[in-house]
């Protein structure tokens, strides 16, 4: 401070007024200018520093977008594993979904053609057999044929032996099962609940059996094929209805005959059609 009033002062002796005011004013408008530059530098430092730090954050958020972009990229190449995996599971999928279908259509088929040869055994039975009498019933549950006759049809009271009326019935039955070779024939006998014991039979079950082979006899003798007939005796313990009344209990004393698919050739049948579609035909 004491060395720039000295300047002064040495100035002024050395110096015009008017060149020191000249000077003065020199001075004072550099010393504005220099102001002016500091204030810009320090503007220009603050402007750089922001944008280094801008520069930062970007090349940080390239980084972040490179990986992501890679991320995405492995992902893609993941996904395209899956998705080849997926449709080759899902092309085993409808393949498979085409044999069930297929499977299914021919059982279908099979059914079909069984529930017509059933129709045209019931449209036989009918028939030939006649639907006017009371005491022979024909009809179909569950795909299957049955034949229902009373026994005073076919045998008279306590006996195994058949009368002349039961072999005029069963004479029409037996054209109908020997028109249809691959369906059996099971004679199935019951009684009512009146123990019975005629030496040699012992009780109910040996007469219901007894009066089963007794019509599978008679079916034989009018040629149908033995190995499409089959003896059963039920005894007393499938009743129709309750055995309280005389009228009830000659309802259960009966012989039924139930026409039906040979269920070995059945399942003979189905594994055929298995084979064919394994083997694609």
């Amino acid at each position: 401070m004491l060395l720039g009033v000295c300047s002064m002062l040495l100035l002024a002796s050395c110096v015009s007024k008017k060149d020191y005011l000249a000077l003065e004013e020199k001075q004072k408008s550099t010393e504005d200018l220099l102001n002016t530059a500091t204030v810009k530098l320090n503007k220009c430092l603050s402007d750089a520093a922001a944008s280094n730090a801008r520069v930062e954050t970007m090349k940080d958020q390239l980084n972040d977008m490179r990986k992501s972009n890679q991320d995405l990229i492995d992902t893609k190449g993941d996904l395209t594993i899956l998705t080849k995996k997926g449709s080759e599971n899902l092309e085993k999928s409808l393949e498979s979904l085409k044999e069930r279908d297929l499977k299914i259509t021919r059982l279908q088929d099979a059914l079909t053609k069984k529930d017509s040869v059933t129709l045209a055994i019931v449209t036989s039975l009918k028939k030939e057999v006649g639907i006017n009498d009371p005491d022979i019933e024909i009809n179909v549950e569950k795909g299957v044929v049955f034949i229902s006759i009373a026994d005073k049809l076919l045998f008279k009271s306590g006996s195994y032996n058949v009368t002349d009326r039961a072999n005029e019935i069963l004479a029409k039955v037996a054209k109908v099962i020997n028109s249809k070779p691959n369906f059996e024939a099971m004679v199935e006998s019951h009684t009512d609940n009146v123990t019975y014991s005629k030496p040699p039979l012992l009780d109910n079950w040996d007469l219901s059996v007894k009066r089963a082979t007794s019509i599978v006899r008679v079916l034989e003798s009018l040629n149908v094929n033995p190995q499409q007939l089959i003896a059963a005796g039920r005894s007393s313990y499938v009743p129709l209805v309750e055995n309280d009344t005389a009228e009830n209990k000659a309802k259960n004393r009966r012989t039924r005959i139930v026409v039906l698919p040979k269920i070995d050739q059945f399942y003979e049948m189905v594994e055929n059609e298995m084979k064919n579609l394994s083997q694609g035909n």
